[in-house]
């Protein structure tokens, strides 16, 4: 037989078999996982998305296994802190109806830090502060009964919420002073532009039952103070721009300022100075402080650290300088350090990595790249 036509013959007996189905693929289920359990070297890393900012982010990410373990969305400019027990992630942030405009509504969105996923929210009057992120945009109270959250209307106050019934309790005006420090179950206090402190103590359904103004305990015309305090055991620091540390007691029922005391020698005074968007750390158990600093003049203070200062709270004396160029980083914008026996250091710097230290040697463990566009604050539980 002719080859081409053999060829025909086969090609008609294979079009008239019939055809062999494939087997159906599985049914796809889409699940929710859940985290590994916490530990004490996972931190939460606020990317303020400053090059879009209504599509901000808190990443999650592990100082151990080296893992990103997850994101939030947070809006647009939006301070977030965690729980004191720290199982919900709670968000502070504003929507628009058409993206960058249109109607706006703020509002304060809780997550369980299990699954990730939102829980629940609060829906705010369109009056919430925005600014650059700290601890004290919202805030828990110690026992997580309320939760304040500051405004600006630009008038100052700030908001208190109910979180278990997911309830606004009460608008406190602040008189000028911004920001919301908690202390206790019942104290909120706000800086102001004096150079004092405001605190307003709460009634038991949230509403004020006295306030108090402290002295001044820092001069803002000769040396103001970073409104980013760090957390100590019974307070938190106030580093100037300068470089003097202002420790403040919040553990009485008003503030109590301790004997302010400096970074820098006399020598270095003015020409090494603190900088960034979380300018210092402090490992409570040991009282080891650490703080990115950098050469610079007046208006630097936003530069990040081309060194890490460590400094022991007890002696207020500087143990240790831990430059991060031989690392090939870029200048350091905010530090965290987590609180175990064994403490590693956070920095992101000004590049978006994230490095990981050993909090007790200055050795560099990991470099995570581009950890988000501008990780500016880091928290851990």
């Amino acid at each position: 037989m002719n080859i081409f036509l053999m060829r025909a013959a086969l090609l008609s007996l294979a079009a008239s078999a019939p055809l062999l189905a494939a087997p159906p693929l599985p049914a796809e289920h889409l699940t929710v996982t859940t985290l590994p359990p916490n530990n004490p070297h996972r931190i939460y890393v606020l990317d303020d998305a400053f090059t879009n900012e209504i599509d901000a982010r808190v990443h999650l990410f592990d100082g151990d296994t080296y893992r990103r373990l997850g994101q939030i969305d947070a809006g647009f400019n939006p301070g977030f802190n965690l729980s004191p027990d720290g199982k919900t992630t709670v968000v502070g942030t504003t929507y628009y109806s058409r993206g960058s405009r249109g109607t706006r509504t703020d509002v304060v969105e809780f997550t369980d830090n299990t699954t990730l996923s939102i829980t629940h929210e609060i829906v705010l009057p369109p009056k919430r502060a925005m600014t650059l992120p700290t601890y004290f945009n919202v805030a828990y109270s110690a026992d997580s009964h309320f939760l304040y959250v500051s405004y600006v209307t630009p008038a100052a106050s700030f908001g208190v919420l109910d979180p278990a019934k997911n309830t606004v309790l009460e608008e406190i005006d602040t008189a000028g002073c911004v920001l919301v420090i908690p202390s206790g179950p019942n104290r909120v206090s706000s800086l102001c532009e004096s150079g004092r402190l405001l605190t307003v103590t709460l009634d038991a359904e949230g509403h004020e039952a006295s306030r108090a103004l402290s002295d001044a305990f820092f001069d803002p015309d000769r040396d103001p103070v970073f409104v980013q305090g760090v957390p100590m055991t019974d307070g938190f620091a106030f580093v100037s721009f300068l470089g003097e540390v202002h420790e403040v007691d919040f553990s009485g029922a008003q503030p109590a300022f301790h004997q302010p005391w400096s970074l820098v020698s006399a020598t270095e005074k003015g020409h090494w100075r603190p900088g960034g968007t979380q300018i210092g750390a402090i490992h409570r158990k040991s009282g080891k402080l650490f703080v990115p600093m950098h050469r610079g003049g007046e208006g630097s203070h936003k530069e990040g650290g081309t060194e890490i200062w460590v400094f022991d709270m007890k002696t207020r004396q500087r143990t240790a300088r831990w430059p991060v160029k031989p690392h090939k980083l870029a200048p350091v914008l905010a530090v965290q350090v987590s609180q175990d026996e064994a403490p590693i250091l956070f920095a992101a710097t000004a590049h978006s990595d994230v490095a990981v230290f050993d909090a007790r040697t200055g050795q560099l463990r990991h470099v995570e790249k581009q950890l988000g566009q501008t990780p500016w604050v880091l928290l851990n539980p």
